[in-house]
C-alpha cells in the first residue's frame, strides 16, 4: 500500500502545524502544501519544516485550482468547516477536516452528499476515536471482556478561559462542540443516537450569552440509542464553570466496567467485580502504526505545547498519528474511512439536536439517520 504517494494540502496551521512532520513522514506523502491567510505564520511554518515556497499558498482558493493536489485536511475554525469541505469535495479533492463536520443538521447533510457525488475519501478528524484509552477499551469491547452494555456515559469539561482562544468560541454552544463526548460513546456501543432530551444548567454572563443566544453554562443529555436498550448520558461545558478539562467516557458491562481518570494522568479505572477496582494507564498505541510516524503518539513529540488545545487536551491521547494514517490509507485502498461522512454526521447530529432539546427545555429531539455509506 504504500507504493502510492499522494499530495495532501493543509489549511490552517494554528493546530494543523503539529499534523505537518506526520504527514511528511508517512511512506504515503510524496508533498505536503501548506496553507494560511496569515503570510507571516505561513512563511514561519514554511520555513520551520523545510517546505519549499512553491508548495505554500495564502488563499484557499488557489489550492482546490491545483490539479497535483490529491487531498486536502481542513484545520481552521469551526464555522469555516461546511464551506471549505464542500469546496474541497466539489474540488473532486479526498477531504479531512477537524471537528465538528458543522453545526446545522442542513450543512451535514449537504457535506454527506457531496461526498456520495464525488466518490471522495471524507474523514472527521476525530481525536477521542484514537486515543490510548478509547482504542484500549475498543478492544475490551470487541473480545467481549466487558460483557453486556449496560450504559455509558461521557463528558467533555473544558472552561476556555485560557488567552488564544478565537472570538468566535466566546458563548458557542455547548453541544455544538460535542463529538469528543457522543463519538467514543456511539462508537463502542455500534449504534446511533435516535432521539436526545437535553437539559441546560447555570447561566452564562450576558456578554458570552448574547452572541449564540445560548444561556447555559453546562447541557447534560440523555440519549436513546437505535436498536438498544442501552440509554447514553453526555455532558459538556465550555464556559464559566470549573474544572480540570476533561474528555472522557465510561462503560458498564456486566463482566467488567470502565472508568476514565477523574484527574490528569491519575489513571484510569477498571473494575472486575463489585468490590474490586485498580486504577492503569492505558499502553502506548506506537505499535499499530508505521514505524515512520509512530513516535508521534509520546505528547513529547507535540511542536508547540502552548498551543491552548494542547495545554487544556493532554496531547489528545497520542491520537493524531492514526488520524493521519487512517485517511491516507482508506485513500490508497480505496474505502470510507472509518469516521466517515454518516458516522461523522450521526456524532455531531446527536450534539445539534442535543443543543436544540436544551433550548427547548427538555423536549425531545429526534436524531436524523443518515443511513449507510
Amino acid at each position: 500500500m504504500y507504493l502510492q504517494k499522494l499530495n495532501v494540502a493543509i489549511i490552517g496551521l494554528g493546530f494543523g502545524r503539529e499534523f505537518i512532520p506526520i504527514y511528511q513522514r508517512h511512506p504515503n506523502t510524496r508533498q505536503v502544501f501548506i496553507c494560511t491567510r496569515n503570510v507571516t505564520t505561513l512563511n514561519a511554518v514554511g520555513d520551520e519544516f523545510d517546505i519549499g515556497k512553491q508548495f505554500r499558498f495564502a488563499n484557499f482558493e488557489d489550492i482546490l485550482g491545483r490539479s497535483d493536489i490529491d487531498a486536502i485536511h481542513i484545520v481552521t475554525p469551526i464555522l469555516e468547516h461546511p464551506r471549505q469541505t464542500l469546496a474541497s469535495l466539489g474540488a473532486g479533492k479526498h477531504t479531512a477536516c477537524t471537528v465538528p463536520m458543522a453545526t446545522s443538521v442542513e450543512d451535514c447533510k449537504a457535506i454527506l452528499e457531496a461526498k456520495r457525488k464525488v466518490k471522495k475519501v471524507y474523514m472527521m478528524m476525530e481525536t477521542a476515536l484514537y486515543t490510548r484509552e478509547y482504542l484500549y477499551v475498543k478492544e475490551m469491547v470487541s473480545s467481549g471482556k466487558l460483557g453486556r452494555i449496560q450504559f455509558v456515559r461521557a463528558a467533555h469539561m473544558q472552561n476556555m478561559a485560557l488567552e488564544g482562544w478565537a472570538g468566535y468560541w466566546k458563548g458557542f454552544p455547548p453541544f455544538f462542540y460535542g463529538t469528543h463526548a457522543l463519538s467514543p460513546i456511539l462508537s463502542l456501543t455500534g449504534t446511533r443516537a435516535q432521539s436526545v432530551i437535553c437539559h441546560g444548567s447555570g447561566a452564562l454572563s450576558p456578554a458570552k450569552a448574547q452572541q449564540y443566544g445560548s444561556p447555559y453554562a453546562v447541557e447534560t443529555a440523555t440519549f436513546k440509542l437505535a436498536n438498544s436498550n442501552v440509554i447514553a448520558e453526555a455532558t459538556r461545558c465550555l464556559f464559566e464553570t470549573v474544572r480540570q478539562v476533561v474528555e472522557s467516557f465510561d462503560i458498564y458491562g456486566d463482566r467488567m466496567s470502565f472508568e476514565w481518570e477523574q484527574v490528569l494522568d491519575d489513571g484510569c479505572v477498571l473494575f472486575e467485580g463489585i468490590d474490586d477496582a485498580k486504577k492503569f494507564h492505558a499502553p502506548d498505541t506506537s505499535h499499530l502504526l508505521p514505524p515512520e510516524i509512530a513516535q508521534y503518539t509520546k505528547r513529547s513529540l507535540i511542536t508547540d505545547p502552548t498551543q491552548p488545545s494542547f495545554i487544556q487536551g493532554a496531547g489528545h491521547g497520542g491520537s493524531h498519528p492514526h488520524l493521519v494514517h487512517e485517511f491516507l490509507s482508506a485513500i490508497v485502498e480505496g474505502r470510507n474511512s472509518h469516521v466517515d461522512a454518516v458516522a461523522s454526521a450521526n456524532y455531531t447530529c446527536a450534539g445539534i439536536c442535543a443543543h436544540q432539546s436544551a433550548m427547548k427545555n427538555g423536549e425531545t429531539v429526534r436524531v436524523p439517520d443518515f443511513g449507510s455509506s
